[in-house]
């Protein structure tokens, strides 16, 4: 449980297990479900598509995601894969969203194992594949 007291689904932790275990996924949205109790699977998706990912992320609203960030490495090393965890909270948003999500964040982040590397996005700028590629190219070892 968080500081804020929500919860994380038994659903948001499969989603994970599926994406990062059965690769099922190339990425899983989460939200704070109505009552403000629990973090809940918003969306999953199969696309490879990272445009199509940054599409779902709200103008004005925040949420949480985890993506399988694949990407080349040079000297024909061949290709890594990084789990990313994404807190999504554009400046748009509404301050009591922002203060709810950032309170709740730890709740998820700690249930989720195996994440590489964490991105705090406010603007697109911040998520962009060419920010995150700087960002995961940089952490040691890959997956």
């Amino acid at each position: 449980m968080s500081r804020s007291g929500v919860s994380v689904a038994d659903e948001s932790l499969q989603a994970f297990n599926d994406l990062k275990l059965g690769k099922k996924y190339k990425f899983v949205l989460y939200g704070i479900s109505e009552d403000k109790t629990t973090i809940v699977v918003k969306e999953t998706s199969t696309s490879q598509s990272y445009d199509e990912f940054l599409g779902k992320l709200p103008e004005n609203d925040c949420l949480y995601a985890i993506y399988d960030f694949e990407y080349e490495i040079g000297g024909n090393e061949g290709k890594r894969s990084k789990i990313v965890f994404f807190t999504w909270s554009p400046d748009t948003a509404p301050v009591r969203s922002k203060m709810v999500y950032a309170s709740s964040k730890d709740a998820l982040r700690r249930a989720l194992t195996g994440v590489s590397s964490d991105i705090q996005g406010t603007d697109f700028s911040e998520v962009s594949f060419e920010t995150v590629l700087e960002r995961v190219s940089k952490s040691a070892g890959s997956h």
